[in-house]
């Protein structure tokens, strides 16, 4: 077969793979080798300016990234679909994550529920704010794929990052105590959080469903001032994930 045409037919077979993702520029695809995985195809139309670019925002990876990316006509790489944001696409193997394991993880660091998320790029968004801030994993619960090509982007890839699973339902018996964020709750300024917890945030458009936070053994609020009533997803996650770590024993400075 033609390589042009097995280019075009790996990136065309993406739409019914469900273990390969589309990296969409250098930033996804830096994260991918960053943190081990297994990309089997990268293209480029312009090496030169890849490896410029390279230089400039991974030059860890500017080696690597030589050997590794083909180069491609401009129009097949046109033709693959939406042009990327860096003149690089890759396809990367999903790495394989078990609910059921990260959810009994004995990691002391916490995990973020999602409660059927509704915007992709938000959800990409908390998966970039759990991986910078040492969450054991990221849980969604129903809603958006974490996967998808727009989650992907909102995170810059950093699915590779952080262990990342997708759920319809939560099991009846966990291993982590269920914290539930719900401006009903005592703030994080007045009740600690526990150790380890599973940190439950409702969707941008619904909010928590009321029987997982029925379930939860703890509830707390992030305190905001009189008049506002909400936060940006990501930033609600950010702000607990920064007091959980405060919280931890011997959490390692950024460097």
């Amino acid at each position: 077969m033609d390589r042009n045409a097995f280019v075009a037919g790996c990136f065309a077979a993406l739409a019914a793979d469900t273990g390969r993702v589309r990296l969409d520029g250098i930033h996804p695809l830096k994260h991918a080798l960053r943190f081990g995985a297994t990309v089997e195809l990268a293209v480029s139309p312009d090496k030169a300016a890849l490896r410029a670019l390279a230089r400039e925002l991974c030059p860890d990876l500017e080696d690597r990234l030589e050997g590794l990316v083909e180069p491609v006509p401009a129009s097949l790489f046109a033709a693959l679909g939406p042009p990327p944001p860096s003149p690089v696409l890759a396809i990367a193997r999903k790495p394989e994550v078990e609910p059921a394991a990260l959810l009994a993880s004995p990691d002391p660091a916490p995990i973020v529920l999602l409660d059927r998320p509704a915007h992709a790029g938000n959800l990409g968004a908390v998966v970039r704010v759990a991986a910078a801030l040492g969450a054991a994993g990221v849980v969604v619960c129903g809603g958006v794929d974490p996967w998808s090509a727009a989650a992907l982007r909102g995170a810059s890839g950093l699915q590779f990052a952080v262990p990342v699973a997708r759920i319809e339902q939560l099991p009846s018996q966990l291993r982590r105590p269920l914290l539930a964020l719900h401006p009903a709750g005592p703030g994080l300024d007045v009740a600690p959080l526990p150790a380890g917890a599973l940190l439950a945030f409702g969707s941008e458009r619904h909010g928590l469903d009321p029987a997982l936070r029925a379930r939860a053994a703890a509830v707390r609020a992030i305190p905001m001032r009189s008049g506002v009533s909400s936060l940006n997803l990501a930033t609600a996650v950010a702000i607990v994930l920064w007091e959980a770590r405060r919280l931890l024993p011997s959490t390692p400075a950024a460097g």
